[in-house]
C-alpha cells in the first residue's frame, strides 16, 4: 500500500479572511469549532505488469556456480530486450546473490547462488509472450500495480469527491447548529492506494520447457485509491467573506 500525506495551513486563510473575528475575540476561536472528516474514493483497473523471472544453481566452486547463473541470465536479456520498448516493457535485472553452503561440520561444502529477471510495464500481451519466450529462468512471481499517470489522474478525481464532501459536511453541521457559516481552521489530506498483494507464482524448470513460447497467462485486478480528509471548522453566526 503506498500512503502519501498533504498538510495545508488553512488557519492563515481563515484568519486573513476574518482578521477582525479574530482580533477583536480572541477567545471565539476556542468556542465554536467542529472536527469533521470525509474521504472520496475511486476503483481502477490495474495496469502496470510486472513479472519476476528467477533461477538458482549449486555446486562446489564459487566461480562455477556465479558463471552458470550468468549465462542463464544473459541469455534471458538478450531474449527479453528482443521485445523491450520504454514503457511498455521494461527489462531491468533484480536480486543476485551467490553464498556459501555449510556441512555439519560448519565448513564450506559448496555454494549456492540465484539470480533474478523483471519485466514491467503497461503492454501486457507483450509482457507475458517475452516471459513465455525465456527459457534459462522459471516464473518467480506475478504482481499488479497502478501505473504513475494512472495512480495520479485517480488520486486527482477522488480528493476533489473527498473536498465536496467536506464542504458540504460543513455547511450542513454550522447550518445545523444555527450558525450561518464556516471558515475553515485546518485540513489534512491522506491518500492510500488499496489493491491486492503480489501473488506469487512458482513453475518448475521443466513445466517451463514444456511450455515453450506460451504466454505467461495473467489476470489483473482492481485497485482503489482512497483519499480521506480531516480537520476542523470555526462555525460563525454569519456566512465567510470569500
Amino acid at each position: 500500500m503506498l500512503t502519501a500525506t498533504k498538510s495545508i495551513a488553512a488557519c492563515a486563510i481563515a484568519i486573513c479572511a476574518n482578521g477582525g473575528f479574530a482580533q477583536n475575540m480572541p477567545n471565539e476561536a476556542l468556542k465554536n469549532v467542529a472536527q469533521l472528516s470525509a474521504s472520496g474514493s475511486v476503483e481502477v483497473q490495474q495496469d502496470l505488469l510486472s513479472i519476476s523471472l528467477t533461477t538458482s544453481r549449486d555446486g562446489l566452486d564459487a566461480g562455477t556456480v556465479q558463471t552458470q547463473l550468468r549465462q542463464a541470465l544473459d541469455a534471458a536479456l538478450t531474449q527479453a530486450r528482443m521485445a523491450a520498448s520504454p514503457g511498455q516493457m521494461d527489462v531491468r535485472t533484480g536480486n543476485f546473490s551467490l553464498y556459501p553452503r555449510y556441512g555439519k561440520d560448519g565448513k564450506i561444502n559448496g555454494w549456492q547462488g540465484s539470480t533474478e529477471l523483471v519485466l514491467e510495464g503497461k503492454d501486457f500481451p507483450r509482457i507475458t509472450g517475452a516471459a513465455g519466450k525465456i527459457q534459462t529462468l522459471s516464473l518467480g512471481s506475478v504482481s499488479f500495480a497502478l501505473s504513475r499517470e494512472q495512480r495520479a489522474r485517480v488520486e486527482g478525481e477522488a480528493q476533489s469527491q473527498a473536498i465536496e464532501r467536506f464542504k458540504a459536511k460543513a455547511s450542513e453541521v454550522s447550518s445545523a447548529f444555527g450558525f450561518g457559516g464556516y471558515a475553515l481552521r485546518e485540513v489534512s489530506i491522506n491518500t492510500n492506494d488499496q489493491g491486492p498483494m503480489p501473488r506469487p507464482r512458482a513453475m518448475a524448470m521443466s513445466a517451463k520447457s514444456e511450455m515453450a513460447d506460451a504466454p505467461v497467462p495473467v489476470e489483473a485486478g482492481k485497485s482503489t485509491v482512497l483519499v480521506n480528509i480531516s480537520g476542523s471548522v470555526q462555525m460563525l453566526t454569519s456566512p465567510a467573506r470569500p
